[in-house]
């Protein structure tokens, strides 16, 4: 399935956001005179622009695809990949067959700096650190013929949920995170634009290619990070596709105790439960909880 326009818009602008980052004084002294900054993009600014960012003008993009062309793409070009008996899709998650904790990382700045537990599970990485990881994961996925992006909601409440973006080079890992996701109907795609409030909450999963280990920061060729001022995460060295569930997990922990408003008491914020439910036929409910130790 071609990128709808609303996704190479979306896309095209999120490159341009963050080229015009690196204006000069000049540049916005023009911009308030009344000039449109999108408007004084030369040809050479949108050329640099692609080459720090996601192209889909040149890759193949799988927006939102269908189980079934994930399917068939996980068994064309995944090696390893079959079908069970039960119709159930069977991958190969490359080395890392688990979660990687050790190579967790939480990016420290100042938005949410005093919010993190700061310690042995939420260790800190510079910015600096981040920036090149997610330039690798770009340059990366810009590098195959095809990707997969799949948008969909952390949450069922629509004063709660959280739009999130998911960038991946695997079917398999896109298959997933459908599963893991609410699917926005059609009226809904309006809330994953990069003007959208709150904006979508971005995962670079480049997983097939390796983190470099002396970045700073790093501790193998494994790197999960999250940015929670930027809104986003990138993977790299590890094909694990629980890495983005347990990812958007962590994300949901950290906002839900500060909605509606971190000026609230506590006792009126919401409560984030790593939990699920079943609805029987007469509506009575179960829940399901699970301890966790990590992110």
């Amino acid at each position: 399935m071609a990128a709808p326009s609303h996704l190479k818009k979306s896309l095209g602008r999120n490159l341009k956001d963050n080229y015009l980052k690196h204006w000069t004084p000049e540049d916005k002294t023009a911009t308030a005179m009344g000039a449109d900054m999108e408007d004084m993009l030369t040809d050479e600014h949108v050329r640099s622009v692609q080459n720090l960012g996601l192209d889909p003008d040149k890759v193949e993009v799988y927006y939102n695809a269908s189980p079934a062309i994930l399917y068939e793409q996980a068994l064309r070009y995944e090696k390893g990949t079959s079908i069970t008996a039960t119709g159930a899709l069977v991958v190969r998650s490359g080395v890392k067959t688990g979660r990687s904790p050790q190579d967790k990382r939480v990016v420290d700045e100042p938005s949410s700096s005093r919010d993190v537990w700061w310690g042995k599970v939420n260790i800190k990485l510079e910015e600096a650190s981040f920036l090149v990881n997610r330039e690798r994961a770009i340059d990366y996925l810009n590098t195959n013929d095809r990707i997969y992006v799949t948008d969909g909601f952390a949450g069922w409440d629509p004063e709660y949920r959280v739009p999130v973006r998911v960038i991946t080079s695997r079917a398999y890992h896109a298959l997933f995170m459908q599963n893991m996701l609410v699917v926005p109907s059609e009226k809904e795609l309006d809330e994953f634009e990069v003007d959208a409030f709150p904006k979508p909450f971005v995962i670079y999963n480049a997983g097939m290619f390796p983190a470099n280990r002396y970045t700073e920061g790093m501790t193998s060729s494994t790197s999960v990070s999250i940015n929670f001022e930027r809104g986003e995460m990138v993977i790299l060295g590890t094909q694990y596709a629980g890495e983005m569930k347990k990812g958007v997990l962590t994300v949901m922990m950290y906002l839900m105790p500060l909605r509606p408003s971190r000026n609230l008491s506590p006792a009126v914020r919401a409560l984030p439960l790593h939990s699920s439910c079943n609805v029987g036929k007469d509506g009575d409910v179960s829940l399901f909880f699970r301890a966790v130790g990590d992110w």
